[in-house]
């Protein structure tokens, strides 16, 4: 069965953006008791610093855990230095933390000499010390065959389909080989696609391999949030 997460991308500094989103998402998982949600429900916080991207988005760790929500928190780091703010989110409650490849492996602001596998270890290190889930993304023009040693180190996988840090961009379709591929090199692996998805593309996504959809303005810029919510999981 295919999971469903909600996105929340919001400006820097825009905290009540933040607090409507998460009211949002918390109304997709109304008719569960509080115990099913810890389950099921999840959203996913895009989280980015104006280096690894061009925008800087709302990423305030303090705030979050004081918005006390029963939701399965989702941290894309989209950040040139993750393992600088990982532990802000895990003790935050982040249940799942997404690091992206090129933040440790070529990043171009990186001026220290620490190894990529270094620098990877610390962060798998800082999950399992909060009994979280690190989930490794590729940026779309990634070939996944560069990073496969680090997929293989992950039980999660993330290929994102568009740029990194903008909301609203369209799904790249070249992407849906790459998840293919992954599928077939990590059989067992949450395979999850992030990026203009809406109830056409996931079923290509879903199709490919992935198990796990992300989506933010097909869910919260619809006028039944709900309803689009549905749709998506019933591919």
């Amino acid at each position: 069965m295919v999971t469903v997460i909600p996105a929340i991308n919001c400006p820097d500094r825009d905290l009540e953006c933040v607090r409507e989103k998460v009211r949002v998402a918390e109304s997709l998982f109304s008719d569960l008791p509080r115990g099913a949600i810890r389950e099921e429900g999840w959203v996913h916080l895009d989280v980015t610093d104006a280096r690894f991207t061009f925008n800087k988005t709302w990423g305030n760790a303090r705030d979050w855990r004081e918005l006390d929500t029963a939701l399965n928190l989702e941290v894309h780091l989209m950040v040139e230095e993750p393992e600088k703010i990982i532990e802000d989110w895990l003790r935050a409650g982040a249940r799942r933390v997404i690091v992206h490849f090129e933040s440790f492996h070529g990043g171009a602001l990186r001026h220290h000499k620490t190894a990529p596998q270094d620098i990877f270890r610390v962060l798998l290190e800082a999950c399992a010390a909060h009994r979280a889930e690190l989930m490794l993304a590729l940026n779309p023009e990634t070939p996944p065959e560069n990073a496969l040693t680090y997929c293989g180190a992950v039980k999660a996988i993330q290929v994102l389909a568009v740029h990194p840090g903008l909301a609203e961009q369209k799904f790249m379709p070249f992407v849906l080989e790459k998840i293919k591929f992954l599928r077939r090199q990590f059989p067992d692996a949450t395979i999850e696609v992030d990026g203009g998805v809406d109830a056409e593309i996931g079923k290509r996504a879903v199709k490919a391999g992935a198990n796990v959809l992300v989506s933010a303005s097909y869910i919260f810029e619809s006028e039944e949030p709900t309803r689009a919510y549905q749709e998506l999981k019933r591919i």
